[in-house]
């Protein structure tokens, strides 16, 4: 969907100014980029943006469009509008998020020229579609997005009214430039739509879930996961008079309040900075790991049962009943061979521990996600175990693993998975095999087993493609010629006199 773009409205002092900006575009480069954005106005945004998702040592790890991860956030809520101010080519990228998810909803998109940005009127243009999209039988929210140039133009999204007819309005920078990955982007959104509910909450009553309400005190859980896995730490709760609450990223506005209304929060994906900071804001401790495998199953039931102040008695008894059967789910289906393991999700180390305990020689596991409070018991486990911990970990460090360890089998990204077919290793996508399976629980022991061992099991078929196809798509096969073909002399003086 494109939404026209409007008359300018005669309230001049809205306008975002874009001083040296004119023309500005996503090839200037980042540092150019960062420069024009704070002078434009963004400065605290892109401050506050360096402080939850530190990138260093190295500028960032090599990703998709962060805006990716917003976007996907919003297209998954019920009742919720997403309007993209960006590049057109940038939208039009996008946009592809909505037909991979299956969310069968348009995307707002603005369009602009550099004389609207410069001048002020595309933030004119966005308020007028705003004001026509806020329709409160269709939506809870509207949320609008800045993208690189409007970023760094100084497209003031903060200026929008806060609410319209009531509907609510959230605008939200995610520049490339400022935000490292898609997955920390989910949070930049996330923690935006906690910060007003907890503010509406503040102010007094407000609408109940779509669900009833459960009689016991909530965990609420952060991150993406895959659907069994909230049902299994619900299992797992049941014993100590608790229950799982909503899963943030929510999937409709009124879940937040019951997210926040929780005993504890989870931060089964240990990176949602902004959104952990509006859990404290309203009192609610954070728990970090997850319930994976046995030492991780009984560590964090422990942790649940100190924050909610649960019997120890109860909590041991609890764990007497969960953990045989998560150690017969582990020793009844092993994981033999060296794996390396990397991804953009946040829940590398999570699925690496389960991994560990399958019995899987585990050397390597590389996180695009940043260190944080919240993976600490994660990576001191692993590397007690001897696993090397990457945390901001780019390609051509998970490719260098690789070559150092030299595995059975590399779990990645796809360039990862490339890297090691082109080797003759076996490769499998962490995003679509391992983080779309159950890891929770006795569900997620043994529920990776099975691809892991066959994809194992194929090495000597990829040794045999490797010398079937040797030398295919290297050099003269490469379809790059290295070199200007050479012409003889004289079809060159034939060419000159205009010979055929």
């Amino acid at each position: 969907m494109t939404l026209d773009a409007p008359n300018p409205s005669p309230n001049d002092t809205t306008r975002a100014s874009a001083p040296g900006v004119d023309g500005l575009g996503c090839h200037a480069g980042r540092e150019t980029m960062l420069a024009a954005a704070r002078e434009a106005g963004a400065g605290e945004t892109l401050a506050r943006y360096a402080k939850d998702y530190p990138a260093g040592p190295h500028d960032q790890p090599q990703s998709m469009c962060p805006a990716f991860g917003s976007l996907r956030v919003g297209l998954r809520m019920r009742r919720t509008a997403t309007v993209l101010s960006g590049s057109a080519c940038c939208v039009y990228g996008l946009t592809f998020i909505s037909h991979f998810y299956g969310a069968r909803r348009s995307v707002g998109y603005v369009p602009f020229s550099s004389e609207t940005l410069v001048t002020g009127k595309l933030f004119e243009d966005i308020r007028e579609s705003v004001f026509q999209l806020a329709d409160p039988e269709k939506y809870d929210v509207v949320v609008v997005i800045n993208l690189c140039v409007p970023t760094a133009s100084g497209v003031p999204l903060r200026l929008l009214p806060k609410e319209i007819n009531g509907v609510r309005v959230i605008g939200i920078d995610v520049p490339g430039f400022g935000v490292p990955t898609h997955a920390e982007a989910k949070d930049v959104l996330a923690g935006a739509m906690l910060n007003y509910a907890r503010k509406e909450a503040e102010q007094g009553p407000v609408q109940a879930p779509r669900t009833p309400r459960a009689t016991e005190p909530t965990i609420t859980l952060l991150g993406e996961m895959f659907p069994v896995d909230p049902i299994q730490i619900g299992g797992m709760l049941k014993p100590l008079g608790l229950a799982v609450g909503p899963v943030v990223p929510t999937r409709e506005w009124r879940e937040l309040y019951s997210a926040l209304d929780c005993c504890a929060v989870a931060a089964i994906h240990p990176h949602y900075t902004a959104s952990i900071r509006e859990f404290q804001a309203a009192g609610r401790p954070v728990i970090g790991s997850a319930p994976v495998g046995v030492d991780g199953t009984a560590a964090w039931l422990d942790d649940v049962g100190k924050v909610c102040n649960i019997e120890t008695a109860k909590v041991d008894a609890t764990k007497a009943a969960l953990l045989p059967a998560i150690r017969g789910a582990l020793d009844g289906a092993p994981i033999r061979g060296r794996i390396t393991l990397s991804g953009y999700e946040g829940s590398e180390l999570i699925a690496a521990r389960l991994l560990v305990e399958s019995g899987a020689d585990l050397r390597y596991v590389g996180t695009a996600c940043p260190r944080t409070p919240w993976s600490e018991r994660d990576r001191e486990w692993l590397e007690a175990k001897g696993v090397r911990v990457h945390f901001r970990a780019t390609l051509e460090d998970d490719v260098a693993a690789i070559d150092e360890y030299q595995p059975d089998l590399a779990i990645g990204t796809t360039p990862v998975v490339q890297a090691a077919k082109s080797r003759s290793i076996p490769g499998l996508y962490f995003t679509n095999l391992i983080s779309a399976r159950p890891l929770m629980g006795a569900a997620g022991a043994g529920s990776v087993a099975a691809t892991l061992n066959a994809a194992i099991g194929n090495k000597a078929r990829f040794e045999q493609m490797s010398e079937f196809f040797e030398g295919v798509g290297r050099g003269a096969t490469s379809g790059i010629w290295p070199e200007a073909a050479k012409i003889p002399q004289s079809e060159t003086a034939k060419r000159e006199d205009g010979a055929c």
